[in-house]
């Protein structure tokens, strides 16, 4: 079989030229995509009982596509969304092989013919002020990791920061003067300069004391970066915590993204106008 026919090849130059050089996509998208096809690819090998190297561009086929997103939700249990976002991710590879090579045009167009699913309109998610206010009194303000807990909950707060975004900022990010700020990186590699308040300063300032410039602000038990996932697994910490107190929290899907609604809720509630509300939020 010739190189052409295979599909290997193409998702080799999907993944490093085409998102990362053609596109400039952020990495979240560009790993976004890598885990469909990490999750696909070995799926078609089995249906078709080919090594994933032999497979072929026509073993993408529109039955076989179909048969991987009941897969998707049936066996993973993953949602609609999720579905769709898996389905996303096909339908541009599809589109990249087409564009390339116009003999698989008529695949193409069969493979993008599968319909993404329609899905229920999602609500916002926010804490009012007093579920807040316990959530951030369960860290133990006594140990080195309740210091830390609390700190990250509190920045989370103040800046309506995404997971990945409170995982990355440096020291160096920090600007302390009269007006505290930090420099976030958002999605697209975007830059933004968000506001610290004073409570907040206070307490990153002994969390960060001694450390240099290019170190993380947010560190792990053994002391390397916190990640978007121990980020998501330390607010569920928090939130299981907090529902002993106040029991409705069991109500809510509580993670990081529901603090950041949280955070731009109560500004919209203060009076904060919606372009100084969106430029806080990157």
């Amino acid at each position: 079989m010739r190189d052409h026919a295979l599909i290997g090849p193409w998702v080799r130059r999907f993944l490093l030229e085409y998102l990362v050089t053609d596109r400039n996509l952020a990495r979240n998208t560009q790993a976004s995509y890598r885990d469909t096809l990490v999750l696909f690819l070995p799926y078609l090998s089995r249906a078709c009982g080919k090594p994933v190297d032999r497979l072929a561009i026509d073993d993408l086929s529109p039955s076989m596509l179909r048969s991987f997103l009941a897969y998707v939700e049936e066996k993973r249990g993953c949602s609609c969304t999720t579905r769709n976002l898996r389905l996303s991710a096909i339908h541009s590879l599809a589109k990249y092989i087409g564009t390339h090579s116009p003999e698989h045009l008529a695949w193409y167009s069969t493979v993008r013919a599968v319909p993404f699913k329609k899905t229920a309109k999602s609500t916002l998610n926010y804490l009012d002020k007093p579920e807040i206010d316990v959530l951030l009194k369960t860290p133990d303000l006594c140990a080195p990791l309740g210091r830390r807990d609390y700190a990250l909950l509190l920045f989370l707060y103040n800046t309506g920061a995404r997971a990945d975004e409170a995982a990355h900022p440096t020291v160096g990010d920090i600007a302390w003067g009269s007006t505290p700020a930090i420099r976030l990186r958002g999605k697209g590699n975007k830059l933004r300069w968000c506001p610290i308040w004073d409570r907040t300063a206070d307490v990153l300032k002994p969390l960060v004391r001694g450390r240099s410039a290019e170190d993380f602000v947010f560190l792990n038990r053994l002391g390397r970066p916190l990640t978007r996932f121990g980020i998501y697994s330390l607010v569920r910490r928090a939130v299981v915590q907090a529902s002993q107190t106040l029991p409705s929290l069991t109500q809510k899907p509580i993670g990081p993204h529901c603090i950041r609604h949280s955070c731009a809720v109560h500004m919209l509630r203060s009076g904060v106008d919606i372009n100084t509300i969106r430029a806080w939020l990157g």
